[in-house]
């Protein structure tokens, strides 16, 4: 095992192994026991500690105003947590393939119970394919302890993520421990369903962030960005100013 910590939770479902660590400021989500799936900090437990997840939230800087959010891929509730409690009027439906997967986020990372909260025990395929709402964003984080989830590399489910977004809504997508072959046919995907309306940025650890936009690229400059990120950080509670500077540089804005 490479994650430092007590392990404090093991549960095998049918896909295999769902462990739970404890150190002394985190408890921690892990499918292999060696890559963490979800952090969460036991003094601030709706805060985003992992990199990555923060920079998900880039999305928000090209939405006035979010009311409805799609999170494809629950694990331990991190996103889903922290847009709840960041945003008192937002709604968001949460998509979590592995029934043991959401009972353990209820039980060991305080996923709230609250109306304001969708909860779907399905395959994200499935679930798109079937699904009616519409949201300001979708966010598809699919991974399981192998790496990307392959059905995120599909023609009809990008399809399908973008037609279940409002107008101007953005599809977040991350990409890490991808193989080469993958990563290519995904961006080829995406190219053809959102007509390149894509931006996308690397984050530390290795991660690619992808924004895929359902209409044009909202016109925005660097001090409108930076303006939003400053604004977001207030409300999150995690650096997006950072995120909003990192955007802005790496599209020349």
């Amino acid at each position: 095992m490479d994650i430092n910590g007590t392990c404090i939770s093991t549960t095998i479902d049918d896909h295999g192994p769902i462990y739970v660590y404890q150190t002394r400021t985190s408890r921690i989500l892990s499918f292999d026991g060696k890559i963490y799936q979800s952090c969460m900090k036991l003094n601030n437990i709706n805060r985003l500690h992992l990199s990555y997840t923060q920079a998900m939230m880039a999305g928000l800087f090209f939405i006035p105003t979010v009311k409805t959010a799609t999170v494809m891929g629950l694990g331990a509730g991190s996103i889903t947590k922290n847009l709840l409690n960041s945003f008192s009027e937002l709604n968001v439906h949460a998509i979590e393939y592995r029934e043991a997967v959401a009972k353990i986020a209820k039980e060991y990372f305080y996923l709230p119970d609250t109306d304001r909260l969708f909860l779907y025990i399905d395959n994200a395929v499935n679930y798109m394919k079937n699904s009616n709402l519409k949201s300001d964003i979708i966010f598809s984080d699919l991974y399981n302890s192998e790496g990307m989830e392959p059905k995120q590399v599909q023609a009809s489910y990008l399809r399908d993520c973008k037609n279940a977004l409002n107008n101007q809504g953005v599809l977040v997508l991350n990409i890490c421990h991808t193989a080469l072959k993958l990563r290519e046919g995904l961006d080829k995907l995406l190219a053809i369903e959102f007509k390149n309306r894509l931006l996308s940025f690397e984050v530390e650890g290795g991660n690619t962030i992808v924004l895929a936009f359902k209409d044009d690229i909202p016109s925005i400059n660097k001090e409108e960005l930076l303006t939003k990120g400053k604004w977001l950080q207030e409300e999150m509670n995690i650096p997006m100013e950072r995120y909003a500077q990192l955007l802005a540089d790496t599209q020349d804005l």
